[in-house]
């Protein structure tokens, strides 16, 4: 462990505690975003299969660790379209990915999700269903960009904002949605050859941060989800949406 903390370095450490910190409670909030959030922080300092395993590492362990606050809240069965259409979109993307240009499709992906949060502030719908349809094309776009970008969120979330009204049901089933995500990706990456010992040393520094954002988040959620939960989680997906947007054209 002193040997990782010395090549990554003390001031390195800090930064990536603190960006696992701030992930860990927007994750915590709205259910979402901590790939996204620590995964470019991690990158300065890690290579790129050290951080997409340390990232998917943290959250199957925050959303085991909080299952109390979540499970039970929604059925399981309704999730099932969403992962195995997830699952889908995934492998086709991954296939997709060798012949279509990413920057494009990043740059649609980012202006799609932009659209979508403009029409999700001006519209608020008065009756929300679950139709099975929404359900599968949502889980398999969620794949597709998981297999082309890596970034399986938004379609999901678009998807949770439209169709549960609930603050605390829409919260429960994002992260159940990404608690099976993470588990998929750390079997993927194990298989790949991707975790070694060196992963879970990393894991075991940035544990500490993980938990303080996570109980700190829950917190939030607790005190201010019911007035506020709406108005963050598109404000964030609105910033992941530019976030890819931006970057497409860099």
């Amino acid at each position: 462990m002193f040997e990782i903390v010395a090549n990554i370095g003390l001031l390195a450490l800090m930064q990536i505690w603190a960006v696992v910190i701030f992930a860990s409670i927007l994750r915590s909030f709205t259910g979402f975003g901590f790939a996204l959030t620590a995964v470019p922080v991690f990158s300065l300092f890690l290579s790129p299969t050290d951080s997409v395993v340390l990232s998917a590492a943290l959250t199957l362990s925050s959303n085991l660790l909080g299952v109390r606050t979540y499970w039970g809240i929604v059925p399981i069965k309704p999730l099932i379209p969403l992962i195995s259409m997830a699952a889908l979109g995934t492998a086709i993307g991954t296939l997709v990915l060798a012949y279509i240009s990413v920057t494009q499709f990043r740059f649609w992906a980012g202006i799609s999700v932009v659209f979508a949060c403009a029409v999700l502030v001006f519209f608020k719908p008065t009756v929300y269903r679950v139709n099975q349809y929404w359900t599968g094309i949502a889980g398999l776009i969620s794949g597709l960009m998981n297999g082309t970008l890596a970034i399986p969120g938004p379609p999901i979330i678009i998807y949770v904002m439209a169709s549960e009204p609930v603050p605390e049901r829409s919260r429960a089933l994002l992260i159940t949605f990404f608690l099976a995500s993470a588990a998929i990706a750390l079997f993927s990456f194990g298989i790949a050859g991707f975790i070694e010992i060196r992963s879970l040393w990393t894991f075991l520094l940035a544990f500490p941060a993980m938990v303080f954002g996570d109980k700190v988040g829950f917190y939030l959620f607790k005190r201010y989800g019911s007035q506020l939960y709406r108005q963050i989680a598109i404000a964030s997906l609105l910033v992941i949406g530019v976030a890819i947007t931006s970057n497409s054209l860099i």
